[in-house]
């Protein structure tokens, strides 16, 4: 893959993680860094799911190193109608950069191989790679550090996990995952393979066992968005539910321990995360979400070739 996408971390060295990890930092630290450095450049962002987060640190940092951007909705665009690669060509020639949030993580491969612009994996089925370079942001502020860091996930394994994986293990972290649920999209056998050669990795059913001597302990929805509020996903969503209980995040789990909590968000209180641990003075999860803006300033900037 061009490396002047990013598509999915495992195309990135651990040099190129810790640099737009400590860049992120520079900035949010010093907001008037760069303020001029995008001057005249434009951002993409080209969504088929909704999002908060995504688009809001991609509008709001462009802006802030002082471009422009525009939030192209699919639904509102012809992308449903044309070829998909003759769609993202044009926006190549348009834009200096394309922020995708897409369905299938095989259009993220197909917009990278067809764009003339570099292109950022706003989320997909398969990988996350802006949110966990956010996460990175947040672990190194709050520890000091990444090298030998011991991080466990805790729910269903998804894009999410495989970005947490990719990421952590490629700057020294411990990665244990206790995660009952396998998203069937986000399987990835080769990022697996190289995960249990590396020593660093560890897989367990026992919640317990998996969260014992954790610095950070990271959860994530186990529900997918369509799951509510529609009735065709009434019997996943309770099954789903069941099976996966006895991994909330909780108060009780966590009794005697002091990891930072962390949450990608948006969360949904009282299923994969108990309430109350939201606002307990372990949790940096809204650190973690401002995160997402001065990470992906850092982002832009390396794609632009401005970091060094």
């Amino acid at each position: 893959m061009n490396p002047g996408h990013l598509v999915t971390l495992k195309d990135w060295s651990a040099g190129e993680i810790l640099q737009v990890v400590d860049a992120g930092r520079h900035l949010k630290a010093d907001p008037g860094a760069f303020t001029e450095a995008l001057k005249g450049r434009s951002l993409a962002l080209l969504f088929q799911k909704t999002s908060t987060r995504t688009r809001c640190s991609g509008e709001v940092g462009m802006a802030q190193l002082g471009g422009h951007s525009v939030y192209l909705d699919w639904r509102a665009t012809n992308f449903g109608l044309a070829h998909l690669a003759d769609e993202i060509r044009v926006l190549g020639r348009y834009f200096d950069f394309l922020l995708v949030r897409f369905l299938a993580h095989a259009d993220v491969v197909t917009a990278a191989a067809s764009a003339e612009a570099p292109v950022m994996n706003g989320c997909c089925d398969r990988y996350h790679p802006l949110q966990a370079l956010c996460d990175l942001q947040t672990v190194h502020e709050k520890l000091g550090r990444l090298e030998g860091v011991r991080l466990t996930y805790i729910g269903v394994r998804n894009n999410v996990t495989n970005s947490l994986i990719a990421a952590g293990l490629k700057t020294g972290m411990h990665v244990t995952v206790v995660a009952p649920e396998v998203n069937e999209a986000a399987v990835d056998d080769g990022l697996l393979a190289e995960a249990r050669a590396s020593g660093r990795y560890v897989e367990t059913d026992d919640p317990a066992e998996g969260v014992a001597g954790c610095e950070v302990v990271y959860t994530d929805t186990w529900l997918d968005m369509e799951y509510f509020g529609d009735p065709a996903f009434a019997d996943e969503k309770e099954r789903r539910l069941r099976a996966l209980r006895p991994y909330q995040l909780s108060r009780d789990l966590l009794r005697g321990l002091d990891p930072l909590i962390m949450h990608c968000l948006p969360a949904h209180r009282g299923y994969e995360i108990e309430a109350e641990l939201v606002e307990d003075p372990r949790s940096v999860v809204f650190d973690q979400a401002e995160n997402r803006m001065h990470s992906q300033k850092a982002v832009l900037l390396k794609l632009a070739g401005l970091l060094g």
